[in-house]
């Protein structure tokens, strides 16, 4: 068997949108060519910002107003005074951020966005900045898993990668005078402390400091997951490496500084970006009567301190339930549970610093621990559970070519690394009794399992478990080398590992498209960990060929969690609502335990009424588009005609040779920049100017060069002076946009007609949810609509309600319909009977229907707009079917 290759889509949407909204914050920056500049007297290929603060700031509120974020007033700068091989010196860049659930290709737009801007304006050292290195060995993976990918999208364009090494300090002069795409991947800890190897003056360069050869290159910082890098200490380090401007890429940012692009995880839900979640409590029933603890949280005012504590109170009732308390210092736990069993806990301290909770009676705990519960019980239900629901993934994903990963956060690394770890023994002893009747009855549980943990001590402070560079068993280098740097092979169902443990190392910046369960052994420490654990597998899973499976029934990732499923989601929901609010969330994970099937009823496909509706609406179609080049060039002129082309700065800067020892070095002593009476040496024809705009105009449909000639002739005359002055300006500027005005046009002017292939009703089979998403439908052809929204809700329930709907079913996902700019699934095919005053029918209609929230286009995102114009068109005009976007059941 071939090894795997993971396929790119370079035409998704929602990753272009993200791209784009990073580049166009530079329009208007010329295109640098090799450009050898001194920077605090060394010499280096460096990048270059010609764009003023006022361009900028400009840029950025554009941006911002097209990604539908509030514009900002004020560029977010960092600046401070960092040490140079000249001193001393005040250094200030920007920051610009890009927010993306997890799981969407965040590491894939950045990388993409540094080979967008180096295309557009030739910037081309860039330093991606990641907090573990964890994160860092899956940024080099996708650099690796990329490079052909990359190298045709941008005609072979040069490019080196590699991770930072301070044993190799050629690298750094390297990237400093290299005149291709360098990208250097850094942990912040190799460089933010003064005994960093890259902060000493050496001898393997001639006597320089390795930063300086950075601060000369003013590399662009890409910053992954930039709140771990908030701390004093860590902006001084960013700052350090005298950046020209910072791009910051989280789904979890602290400080959003001018975000310019947005895609929340209610968007990527809503988009099928991700995995739908659902969540498995396990937790012992019935066992009230024993006490019990867990530190939910810990807060501080001015005057008090206090703590929230779950604990098993007395209520009025008689009866014993968890109940959350909250105690000062010197408060007892007795009269709060109402309870004698608490009375040797009183509150000693609470310490805010360590999360923690001291009794009198000796007893700690921490935010996120929990005392009294059954354990072992616990975790041997949730191992069990997670074996089972693996065996059972995986048989029904095999025809899908998926192989089925899961999951393990333990709580102590002991618990598994060694031979009798209770954690180890536990999944042996389930895995063992669980396989006779599955697909893995033939391997023994050694041969499944691989774990990778960042670190371990003994008690004698013995490290047994490092980093794969440190010297660690063969066994477990392997481990670490399937798990982090061969995830092909580990999703390959020629590798026997499935069941993956690890303590907390990979909880950021490591993630599986295939990874369907995970099983939480551990406890809660931190407001983000829910969300961190399940984005280790939402991504949408990936096929032996390479492909990404975008059927819903298959993305479902399955937490196994180690309290109840209220507890859990309510903690999860609450993490979201703290950062978008409530009305911008996912539907909230279903309950694992509560599944239920909409099932097809029996004779569906014998109604008259069905059979007559599918009859008109089963035809597939096919498309063509025709351009009026016409009405293209009006309007694109028109909007260009309002856009403002900069000319090109002259900027001169002055600088004196100095001699130390026997070299020189150059002291930049004065610099000038402006616009007015520039002159270039040679001014551009005609030619060069369309030729700059063809090379920014790209497929579905490329534009002739006849029809970009006549966008400049039509265009004012100080528009065509500013074209000749500055062609990339002109076609940064025209290219954008002609390319939203070719995708208006594309849909405007589309053409279906029928082609001799249908869908068929045998494609229709019952369809797996869960009690919570689901509502009885007596009027569908499912016993039960599976609603994915609460406007989805309220239109099921509206339509039951009336008498004059015959029949409706919610159009599965692979009824689709092609258009330009990807596939549309419409919501609703419904029957409806027109009666007259007489309550007698007269007629029966056979609609489809698309629910949105709001009627207003300009509410909505343009590809919906687009997708609904095209679903228009191929109902309407080709099937002649009724068709339009409603609100309600009452606009039907």
């Amino acid at each position: 068997m071939k090894p795997m290759q993971i396929k790119f889509d370079a035409k998704q949407e929602f990753q272009i949108q993200a791209i784009e909204a990073v580049a166009n914050i530079f329009d208007g920056q010329p295109r640098i060519q090799t450009d050898m500049r001194f920077t605090f007297g060394f010499a280096a290929v460096a990048n270059r910002l010609d764009l003023t603060e006022k361009e900028l700031l400009a840029n950025l509120k554009q941006v911002q107003k097209e990604n539908s974020i509030e514009p900002e007033n004020e560029l977010m700068t960092i600046d401070r005074v960092i040490e140079t091989v000249e001193g001393k010196k005040l250094v200030k860049f920007c920051n610009f951020s890009v927010e993306m659930e997890t799981g969407t290709g965040k590491t894939y737009v950045y990388l993409r966005s540094a080979f967008e801007l180096f295309r557009r304006y030739g910037f081309r050292k860039f330093i991606v900045v990641v907090p573990s290195v964890v994160v860092r060995e899956g940024v080099l993976k996708t650099l690796e898993i990329t490079k052909g990918h990359f190298e045709k999208e941008y005609n072979n364009t040069p490019c080196r990668y590699y991770a930072y090494d301070s044993s190799n300090l050629s690298q750094v002069r390297q990237f400093a005078l290299s005149p291709s795409i360098e990208i250097m991947v850094m942990t912040i800890d190799s460089f933010n402390k003064s005994s960093n190897v890259i902060n000493q003056t050496t001898d393997r360069l001639q006597g320089e400091t390795p930063i300086h050869l950075v601060q000369a290159a003013r590399p662009i910082l890409i910053l992954d997951e930039p709140q771990n890098m908030e701390s004093e200490l860590r902006v001084a380090a960013l700052a350090a490496l005298n950046p020209l401007f910072a791009l910051r890429y989280s789904a979890t940012h602290r400080n959003p500084y001018n975000l310019v692009h947005r895609l929340t995880p209610y968007e990527a839900y809503r988009q099928g970006l991700v995995k739908r979640v659902e969540v498995a409590g396990v937790e012992k029933e019935s066992d009230e009567n024993q006490i019990y603890l867990r530190l939910d949280s810990v807060h501080t005012d001015r005057k008090t301190v206090t703590a929230k504590i779950a604990v098993h109170s007395l209520m009025k009732t008689g009866v014993v339930k968890e109940q959350v308390v909250t105690v000062k210092p010197g408060e007892s736990l007795e009269k709060k549970a109402n309870r004698p069993e608490y009375t040797e806990f009183v509150v000693e301290e609470i310490n805010i610093s360590d999360q923690s909770v001291l009794f009198t009676n000796n007893t700690e705990i921490r935010v996120g621990e929990s005392k009294g519960a059954d354990k072992d019980a616990i975790f041997e239900a949730q191992i069990r559970y997670t074996v089972q629901e693996h065996f059972r993934k995986q048989k029904r994903l095999r025809e899908h070519g998926i192989k089925v990963l899961s999951l393990f956060f333990i709580d102590h690394v002991d618990n598994y690394a060694n031979q009798d770890g209770l954690i180890r023994v536990m999944f042996n002893k389930a895995f063992n009794e669980l396989k006779a009747n599955s697909e893995f009855k033939d391997f023994a549980a050694e041969k499944v399992q691989a774990a990778y943990f960042a670190s371990r001590k003994t008690k004698t402070g013995e490290v047994i478990y490092e980093d794969s560079k440190t010297g660690e068993s063969e066994k477990d280098k392997d481990a670490y080398d399937l798990i982090m740097k061969d995830k092909e092979r580990l999703m390959s169902f020629e590798e026997p590992t499935c069941f993956i443990f690890s303590h907390s190392a990979l909880r950021e910046g490591w993630d599986s498209p295939n990874v369907f369960q995970i099983c939480t052994l551990n406890q809660t420490t931190s407001e983000m960990k829910k969300r961190q654990e399940i984005g280790r597998g939402v991504r949408l899973a990936i096929n032996q060929e390479g492909d990404r499976v975008r059927d819903e029934q298959v993305n479902v990732l399955t937490v196994i969690a180690n309290e109840s499923y209220e507890n859990y989601v309510s903690k999860y929901q609450t993490e979201l609502e703290n950062e978008y609010g409530a009305g911008n969330l996912a539907p909230k994970p279903a309950n694992a335990n509560k599944k239920k099937t909409a099932q097809l009823r029996k004779g569906f496909d014998l109604k008259p009424e069905f059979k007559e509706l599918w009859k008109r609406i089963r035809h597939k179609t096919r498309y063509a588009v025709t351009i009026d080049s016409e009405k293209l060039v009006a309007n694109v002129v028109k909007e260009l005609n309002e856009e403002t082309i900069r000319p090109p700065q002259m900027v001169i800067r002055r600088a004196r040779l100095e001699t130390k020892g026997e070299s020189f070095s150059a002291i930049q002593t004065a610099e000038r920049t402006w616009n007015e009476g520039y002159k270039a040496k040679a001014l551009p024809n005609i030619t060069e100017v369309i030729s700059s705009l063809l090379e920014r105009t790209t497929p579905p449909v490329r534009l002739t060069q006849n029809t970009l000639l006549n966008i400049y002739k039509n265009s004012s005359i100080e528009i065509q002076q500013a074209a000749l002055k500055n062609p990339f300006e002109f076609a940064s500027v025209a290219s954008r946009i002609i390319k939203t005005k070719l995708a208006d046009q594309l849909v405007e002017g589309i053409q279906y007609e029928k082609i001799n292939e249908y869908y068929e009703m045998t494609q229709f089979m019952d369809i797996p949810g869960w009690e919570e998403n689901l509502i009885p439908s007596p009027h569908s052809i499912y016993d039960h609509v599976i609603f994915e929204s609460e406007i989805e809700k309220k239109f099921v329930e509206d339509l039951e309600k009336r008498e004059d709907v015959k029949l409706y079913v919610k159009l599965p996902s692979w009824f689709t319909v092609p258009t330009p700019i990807g596939e549309y699934n419409p919501d609703w095919a419904i029957v409806l009977e027109k009666k007259n005053e007489d309550d007698e029918v007269e007629d029966v209609l056979y609609l489809v229907r698309e629910t949105k929230d709001t009627l207003d286009p300009d509410k909505r995102r343009p590809e919906e707009n687009r997708k609904i114009i095209a679903g228009k068109h191929h109902f309407k005009d080709a099937l002649n079917v009724d068709y339009k976007v409603i609100t309600s059941a009452r606009e039907l």
